[in-house]
């Protein structure tokens, strides 16, 4: 069938440019410092596309330098993204953490290091983030254990500690805002994370953006489903906004959830 050799295809290659990701890695790091490496997001939810990132978590056995960082972030500058300096090429996210930062599990935990495509222009710049703590990561190890997909060294179980459902919606929560921010920018990528947020602070669990997207289509009033159906049909909204995804008056989304501040 041609979709499962096309989703099969993408799969291929999002495995082969994460290993590429983790041997770049271990080449600026040095192979004793990266004591494992996995995959998370649409690798190991579902919905790849394409376009999808690369998106790899790596966990190192010591703190980085600032060298390092930068040495890093020039490396994957060449790698990642349309504006690759190598060639256009998927986009790579990728995070480091230090094991002893994050098991015991503390809240919230310290990423090492962080690598987007929406960080590009810093990078350029000659900006380099240092280790700061950064709530996201609970979701990220969350896809991580749930995927189990190991692409060096034990697997995410292995390695982490389950998060707290607390700290988890503490985290997603967190995020609101920021995302918001992007709507005009990101309209079709806003909707589909909304979506996800809203079903994964019913569930506890975090599904792919398509398929929380799909989840939660049938229960939104007539008049907003064609928005999120063109943001989960790949194309962008022609409207949207966060209205879209969600219900006005006491800050309920779809089937009466209690939403955050933020999300009305």
């Amino acid at each position: 069938m041609p979709e499962a050799g096309a989703a099969a295809e993408a799969t291929g290659d999002a495995t082969a440019r994460a290993h590429r990701v983790v041997r770049l890695l271990r080449d600026v790091l040095g192979d004793a410092a990266v004591l494992a490496a996995c995959a998370h997001g649409s690798a190991v939810l579902g919905g790849l596309r394409p376009t999808s990132d690369v998106d790899v978590l790596a966990v190192l056995a010591r703190p980085t330098t600032g060298a390092e960082r930068r040495a890093l972030a020039d490396a994957l500058l060449a790698v990642s993204g349309a504006r690759a300096y190598e060639g256009p090429a998927r986009p790579v996210e990728l995070s480091l953490v230090v094991h002893a930062e994050v098991r015991p599990w503390r809240y919230p935990p310290v990423c090492e290091y962080l690598y987007g495509e929406w960080l590009r222009d810093d990078f350029e710049a000659g900006l380099t983030p240092a280790p700061a703590p950064c709530p996201d990561l609970a979701p990220l190890i969350t896809m991580a254990r749930s995927g189990d997909a190991s692409l060096l060294g034990p697997r995410p179980s292995e390695l982490f500690d389950p998060v707290p459902e607390a700290d988890l919606r503490a985290a997603i929560v967190a995020g609101v805002p920021e995302l918001l921010a992007d709507l005009d920018g990101d309209t079709r990528n806003v909707l589909l994370t909304l979506a996800r947020i809203l079903t994964t602070l019913r569930t506890g669990r975090i599904r792919s953006k398509d398929a929380a997207a799909a989840a939660l289509l049938p229960e939104l009033p007539a008049e907003h489903r064609p928005v999120l159906a063109a943001a989960l049909g790949g194309r962008a909204p022609r409207r949207a906004g966060p209205r879209g995804v969600c219900r006005r008056g006491d800050q309920e989304g779809a089937s009466g959830l209690k939403l955050p501040v933020g999300f009305s």
